[in-house]
């Protein structure tokens, strides 16, 4: 990464997160979700992931419970918004890499969207 630990742009991030193994896109993918739950919400992490990842609301759930999610804490916010526990947001790293063929490249696809996110950070 650059000298201040992210790329100048997007672009560039994507290109040097394809050079990262597998444990630290994960990582970071988590930490990320963490990150934006803390600053803006569970319901802006659930919609950048499906919308980054392409997730419909059935696959996210199943991403979310086959990675270790709670499926009973699966609900709905007072605005008909999807929500989980945002402590058992990790659990949708194991899961989107065991439900979905692609998973790295979705997984990398979240980082790239949120790039302005992590330059916030």
């Amino acid at each position: 990464m650059g000298a201040t630990g992210l790329s100048t742009d997007a672009a560039e991030y994507r290109t040097r997160l394809l050079e990262q193994p597998d444990p630290q896109i994960d990582a970071w993918a988590a930490e990320l979700m963490r990150d934006v739950a803390i600053r803006r919400g569970v319901v802006r992490v659930v919609d950048d992931l499906c919308r980054a990842a392409r997730l419909s609301e059935t696959e996210f759930e199943r991403v979310f419970t086959s990675g270790g999610g709670p499926a009973a804490s699966i609900g709905r916010d007072a605005d008909g918004h999807l929500i989980v526990p945002a402590i058992a947001l990790w659990a949708l790293v194991p899961g989107i890499r065991s439900q979905i063929d692609d998973g790295r490249d979705r997984l990398v696809d979240y980082l790239v969207a949120n790039f302005d996110e992590l330059v916030y950070v």
